[in-house]
């Protein structure tokens, strides 16, 4: 009997994100953009694709791409322009 596998893909890039949702992407063995990855159906990968859901697709489940980017690191603007009385 074969084991289940799901197939995920990577659909968008994880450049800016949390360096926790990095290390997720990268322990699911993704590299690269629309790279497709056979990986063991258990609850493990399940959780991890759950995770980061609005980064990978998973075959037979819908995909819809993230409206803005709320996994960003969110950076302070800088306040020089306005302590210089612009």
């Amino acid at each position: 009997m074969p084991d289940k596998t799901l197939k995920a893909t990577l659909m968008k890039s994880a450049i800016g994100a949390r360096p926790e949702i990095r290390a997720t992407v990268e322990s699911l063995g993704f590299r690269r953009m629309n790279q497709t990855r056979e990986l063991p159906d258990n609850d493990a990968v399940r959780g991890m694709l759950r995770r980061v859901s609005f980064l990978v697709a998973v075959e037979g489940e819908p995909w819809e791409r993230p409206k803005r980017s709320q996994y960003k690191i969110w950076r302070a603007r800088s306040n020089k322009k306005h302590q210089r009385g612009h």
